[in-house]
């Protein structure tokens, strides 16, 4: 984390990717190969701008190439799963790296040192 205010929004961050996933998965077991609506693009694409800023670094990005969707070429419902899937997965990876275990207990870290804000001990809890 670059700073503590980066924290709350890691975490509806995750929350976000989660939920997408989730709703993706349901999409994308009906109807795989159906394009997604701009609307949804406009929904989604902000909170892979987010996840861009946490995971800029080419260490955690999942592709070099890819940014965002363009909305003049949809695609799919399981085109968008596959990104916000691997997405997730960097996050995640992010994550393991920003927390400290010190004492017992999970710590963020911001700019490299330990915080005084408890994390979570697993990505999932988040």
């Amino acid at each position: 984390m670059k700073t503590i205010n980066d924290i709350d929004t890691f975490i509806k961050l995750v929350k976000q990717i989660k939920n997408l996933i989730s709703e993706f998965s349901v999409l994308s077991k009906k109807k795989p190969d159906d394009a997604v609506n701009k609307f949804k693009i406009k929904l989604i694409n902000p909170v892979l701008e987010v996840a861009n800023y946490f995971i800029s670094d080419k260490k955690y990005k999942p592709f070099a190439e890819f940014e965002l969707f363009n909305e003049d070429d949809l695609p799919t419902n399981s085109d968008v799963l596959v990104i916000l899937s691997q997405y997730s997965a960097c996050l995640e990876k992010y994550y393991e790296d920003s927390i400290e275990y010190y004492a017992g207990t999970h710590y963020w870290l911001v700019n490299g040192k330990r915080s005084n804000v408890v994390a979570p001990s697993k990505y999932e809890y988040i």
